[in-house]
């Protein structure tokens, strides 16, 4: 069958160009007889893989020297804990809820610190970014943590916090690579890469040298950030098919023209389909528009009886995953950066038929 446009959440679509470069190294990697999937994690051909790939992330994203790359396993999710774990210090945290992701951050964070909330959107259903002033962080705190992209309510923060001396730590998994950032701003990103990075099971943490080697007594090896800077992310046996992907995933962002031109080509991709929700009497935006995400946009229609029947028509059309998530209701569309413009505009020109049918 042909490919169809794939708006889900995640595990997101891939860049076709990326799966078609696979597939021709599939069963044999640079004539070794083997695939990546069977090759050693020792061997010098993974060795060139990993170490490639780092470099790629690290020319993206114009990575300082004195950070870390680290390629980990567990989801984004596992960093949940991973961080205050490592990043214990005086046992108190600063974080700021803007959703479902910052939630479980929080509830997992506090099993190993004290956690102040300093800030949430919870009083208007997570539908806008708070403001964050220097005077509601604790000087005393060991990081900051915040969402940068909320794929589930579709908001995202437009300006990072100054945290002053405190670390600021971000999970970026819905927004990393898809426009511009300073990463020297930040203690530690990461981000599970089954959005924008490659499949499901990896995980990115980009960490300050300054960071690493004060890990709690209790943390796990497999979670202590010192135990993969020091062995290169190669400990243990890694998500070695992921990284490779990932590699093939950087090139292609590299052949597009870097992160700049990808933010120019995403931004342009939302403003499409915000500009036709607004326009539209059928179709309303809930998030506030000075919080809107590039990367994850929700959409309603007044009448829900006629959601279903819209994922439903969509997928016919060859429009997939435009369910919102069980917790928000309504549609959602993700278009990360391997969703073309075309994909987008085949979703609105589908929403303006659908809405002249049920108007």
């Amino acid at each position: 069958m042909d490919r169809v446009y794939n708006f889900s959440a995640g595990p997101s679509m891939l860049p076709l160009a990326v799966l078609e470069k696979a597939q021709t190294e599939l069963t044999n990697y640079k004539g070794s007889g083997m695939s990546v999937m069977e090759i050693s994690h020792r061997s010098g051909l993974f060795t060139d893989i990993i170490t490639e790939a780092e470099n790629l992330l690290r020319e993206l994203m114009q990575i300082p020297d004195n950070y870390k790359v680290l390629f980990v396993q567990g989801g984004a999710s596992q960093q949940f804990a991973a961080i205050p774990l490592n990043l214990h210090k005086n046992g108190k945290a600063d974080y700021v809820n803007t959703g479902s992701w910052s939630k479980k951050a929080i509830k997992e964070a506090k099993k190993y610190l004290e956690v102040n909330e300093i800030a949430s959107s919870a009083d208007q259903n997570f539908t806008y970014i708070p403001a964050i002033t220097p005077d509601m962080i604790d000087p005393e705190a060991d990081y900051v943590h915040i969402t940068t992209n909320n794929t589930i309510e579709g908001t995202a923060f437009r300006d990072i916090p100054d945290t002053g001396s405190v670390p600021l730590v971000a999970d970026m998994s819905s927004n990393i690579l898809s426009e511009e950032i300073e990463v020297s701003k930040f203690g530690l990103i990461y981000a599970g890469a089954q959005k924008n990075i490659g499949p499901a099971g990896l995980t990115v943490v980009i960490i300050r040298d300054d960071l690493i080697g004060h890990a709690s007594r209790a943390c796990p090896t497999m979670l202590d950030y010192q135990t993969h800077s020091e062995s290169g992310s190669l400990y243990n046996t890694p998500s070695t098919y992921a990284i490779y992907i990932a590699k093939l995933v950087f090139e292609w962002l590299k052949e597009l023209g870097g992160i700049k031109q990808l933010q120019t080509r995403n931004e342009k991709k939302a403003a499409t389909l915000y500009d036709y929700i607004a326009q539209s009497d059928f179709y309303d935006s809930p998030v506030e528009e000075t919080s809107r995400s590039i990367m994850n946009i929700p959409f309603v229609i007044p009448n829900h009886d006629l959601d279903a029947e819209f994922v439903k028509e969509a997928k016919e059309a060859g429009l997939e995953t435009l369910k919102g998530h069980r917790s928000v209701g309504g549609m959602r569309a993700s278009i990360y950066n391997a969703m073309p413009l075309d994909g987008v505009e085949a979703l609105v020109s589908f929403m303006d038929r659908f809405a002249q049918k049920h108007s």
